[in-house]
């Protein structure tokens, strides 16, 4: 398994320390140098690899660069945690339903990357956490996992994002566990998770 970061790697880290799910990380790839991810992948002995867009001429060679960094390490599956670039449809064409994103809100609601601030500004009462499988759009594949968050009338960025970040780190887990072991099955829009 690969997994994509780009910032603090909190997710990473929670998948880390997920044993059923620690043993399948070979391979941890961001699309920025000097992030706090990295550390992590490097204190828990996986590799990892910088591929950053800026030294590519277009958007296909970039995914040319991380298709064939993926491929040369057999990689089978893939979570995005945290990653905040979409690759295009040679990445996704190989990892067809082997491609977890988590995402903070309850999508279809506020998809992008700014979501957490959306819902603070739509005045919702709720919002949350969504697991799904990545397809070709923007935050849009079938549900895997999500779980609802109350919007408290105190809630801030900080306070909001923290009960979110704390949600994402049991729902990720959770779901990639399942399709590590083969549960998670995936029919059109509907995706389903054995055992749940």
């Amino acid at each position: 398994m690969a997994v994509l970061v780009s910032g603090s790697g909190t997710n990473l880290q929670a998948l880390l320390e997920e044993p059923a799910v620690s043993p399948s990380i070979a391979f941890v790839l961001s699309d920025r140098p000097d992030v706090r991810a990295l550390e992590r992948a490097e204190a828990a002995g996986v590799e990892s690899e910088v591929i950053e867009p800026e030294g590519f001429p277009d958007r296909e060679t970039f995914d040319a660069a991380v298709l064939g960094a993926l491929r040369d390490r057999r990689i089978e599956v893939i979570v995005s945690a945290g990653y905040m670039r979409m690759l295009g449809r040679a990445v996704l064409g190989a990892y067809d339903g082997r491609w977890l994103n988590v995402h903070p809100s309850l999508l279809p609601a506020f998809p992008g990357t700014r979501s957490v601030r959306d819902a603070l500004e739509y005045g919702v009462k709720v919002t949350g956490v969504t697991v799904f499988v990545v397809d070709e759009g923007m935050d849009t594949g079938p549900v895997v996992l999500q779980e609802a968050i109350e919007v408290r009338d105190d809630d801030d960025w900080d306070s909001l994002e923290a009960r979110v970040h704390a949600v994402e780190h049991r729902l990720l887990p959770r779901a990639v566990r399942a399709m590590i072991e083969g549960r998670l099955t995936v029919e059109g829009r509907r995706a389903h998770v054995i055992g749940e």
